[in-house]
């Protein structure tokens, strides 16, 4: 299966997703891309580095299972992201109502009909660092994330069937 490897100019707030000979364009964090080590909750930085590909999520109510080699998960209303960095489950998939800050992955726009956890700060945890580093669907016009890599739909489903197990995405500038 297939490397994913993102660049983009420093400062910039978009960038290319490469994978095999295909190349589609990306929407990145607000702050643009950033050292792992300097990523911090809420900055809006996309971090710089090679991540593990996790597992898929998709809404099973606005689209079929997509053909992926990767682990993929319905969502369900109950999903959320624990975005609280003093909380035992931060970076973590939690189910809803949870009592600390977190994210609903159950959205009303179609910007997490696809979303694949990416393997930022998860192994291990740690605090503060950052959470829910994904791969999304772009906003129109691709606006800037709040840190993740984010593709038009067609090109995410494209890019789904290039996927594996053994896929990570490469974050790198490319200046």
């Amino acid at each position: 299966m297939s490397d994913l490897v993102v660049t983009a100019d420093s400062g910039a707030t978009s960038g290319r997703l490469m994978v095999g000979d295909a190349v589609f364009p990306c929407a990145l964090g607000r702050a643009g891309l950033i050292r792992a080590t300097e990523k911090r909750e809420g900055d809006g930085g996309t971090p710089l580095g090679i991540w593990p590909l996790r597992r898929l999520f998709y809404r099973p109510d606005r689209l079929p299972t997509p053909e992926t080699g990767l682990v993929s998960v319905p969502l369900t209303p109950q999903h959320g992201w624990c975005d609280a960095p003093a909380d035992s489950a931060y970076n973590r998939l939690v189910t809803l109502p949870y009592p600390a800050s977190h994210e609903e992955m159950w959205r009303q726009d179609a910007v997490y009909d696809l979303v694949v956890e990416l393997g930022y700060n998860d192994d291990p945890v740690q605090p503060g660092s950052g959470s829910a580093i994904f791969l999304h669907i772009a906003r129109d016009g691709y606006l800037p994330t709040e840190g993740c890599v984010a593709l038009a739909e067609a090109d995410l489903l494209a890019v789904l069937r290039l996927c594996g197990p053994e896929s990570r995405m490469i974050i790198r500038r490319a200046d």
